[in-house]
């Protein structure tokens, strides 16, 4: 049952410093998506080159979440344990620096292994900004905060895919890594000048983040595994996770072959739906924040949100693949425009739920859980895509998986209120 409301809260402005680390974080996560999605994008150029079969070739697109889920433990553990604009730094420069090294190899082997470094260095992101959001930013300001980032992961691949394909095609794929690696570096010279430390930029108050004086300081990933809505939100991600990937790895596919799209037809549709997903999810965080300074309790803000943009995902999933052609682009606009709706309140939930004590634990399991989806996701779609012929039923699954994350998310999930660390159980 969802909580009622709250008396109104008082509306906090950003300071500048965190508008400052907001930014740098939305401008990390945009070249996140670009570093982990381009090598999708020079695939037809890198087998050709290589001369690598297509089964090596999934083995390369896919490795990257070999050690990106798996790193997500050691790396929730390591924002939790140390200061987390230095584990932040570090996981950048590793990514950055293997994007650039990935230009330069030659071979089968020495790719896969830049890969899997790419995998390692991205895996510290997610629990770098929950740590970073449930430590420095009140209950008010996180949707807008996560819409932010929400809206890099989503113009992320959006550019990857139109301006870095027509780079590629012009200067070859090999340039483009290798620029695009190094000129990422520069993002870190901002961070460590205005990266959150403690001394500079102040911590949420207690009051706000409702902390008693009695609470675990470190929950370990035992104690957080024993709360219920702890596999509530793993389930719920790998859900949201599952269409996330289904749209990246088979939208251009589906568009160009299962609706006979041109190039520049599947560019202007995929770009459609990529700025929408992005638009939504500034509105959405944004309406949200004003929903809770209104009195609005977070539980029923978030969940509202989340539950309704995953059914509204499912529906006009479903209705894209049984529609006609002009109709089925609308459709498909509109379910990313429903998926960034709900994505922008979908990490304010774990946010709120761990605290700064658990946030970079808690993100790390739920980040690992969650991106099993990628594993899942391409190789399922494949294989029915091969067996039926069609997208029907990839389409129908996926609708049926967004099904199942509003569930996850609205019933699975307890009460949006920081868990006493204290107790054995979470309070119902």
């Amino acid at each position: 049952m969802l909580a009622t409301s709250t008396a109104p809260v008082k509306p906090q402005r950003l300071s500048p410093a965190l508008a400052r680390i907001l930014a740098l974080l939305a401008i990390s996560v945009f070249i996140n998506y670009i570093d982990r999605g381009n090598l999708s994008i020079a695939a037809p150029l890198l087998k050709d080159e290589l001369g690598l079969s297509a089964s090596r070739l999934g083995i390369l697109l896919s490795s990257f979440f070999w050690t990106y889920a798996s790193f997500q433990l050691i790396s929730g553990w390591l924002v939790d344990r140390f200061e987390v604009g230095w584990v932040m730094a570090a996981g950048f420069f590793l990514w950055s620096t293997a994007t650039a090294v990935t230009g330069a190899v030659h071979g089968f082997a020495l790719l896969l292994a830049v890969r899997l470094m790419l995998g390692i260095g991205e895996s510290v992101a997610y629990p770098s900004y929950s740590k970073i959001l449930a430590r420095y930013f009140s209950e008010e300001n996180r949707g807008f905060a996560n819409s932010v980032i929400v809206a890099g992961n989503t113009l992320g691949p959006g550019f990857g895919m139109f301006l870095g394909g027509m780079l590629m095609a012009r200067y070859g794929w090999r340039s483009f890594f290798i620029v695009l690696g190094l000129v990422s570096l520069a993002w870190l010279l901002p961070w460590l000048r205005w990266m959150p430390r403690e001394q500079t930029v102040p911590t949420v108050a207690p009051a706000t983040t409702q902390i008693a004086t009695n609470l675990v300081a470190n929950p370990g990933l035992i104690e957080i595994l024993r709360q219920r809505s702890a596999w509530g939100s793993c389930a719920g991600l790998f859900c949201t996770n599952y269409v996330a990937y289904f749209v990246i790895t088979w939208l251009p596919f589906y568009l160009v072959r299962g609706r006979h799209f041109s190039m520049d037809q599947m560019a202007r549709i995929a770009g459609a739906s990529y700025l929408s997903a992005a638009f939504m999810s500034i509105l959405g965080g944004w309406i949200s924040d004003r929903w809770i300074v209104a009195g609005a309790s977070p539980t029923r803000v978030r969940k509202t949100f989340i539950g309704v943009g995953m059914t509204c995902v499912a529906v006009f999933l479903a209705c894209c693949v049984a529609s006609k052609s002009t109709l089925s682009e609308v459709m498909l606009v509109m379910a990313m425009a429903s998926f960034g709706m709900c994505s922008s309140n979908m990490w304010g939930i774990t946010q709120t739920l761990a605290g700064p004590q658990a946030a970079g634990r808690w993100t790390g399991f739920q980040n690992f859980f969650g991106n099993l989806a990628g594993v899942v996701a391409p190789a399922l779609t494949g294989f029915i895509v091969d067996r039926t012929g069609e997208f029907f039923w990839a389409f129908a699954i996926t609708a049926g998986v967004a099904l199942l994350g509003a569930w996850s998310w609205v019933f699975f999930v307890g009460p949006i209120r920081q868990i006493e660390w204290g107790q054995k159980l979470e309070r119902s």
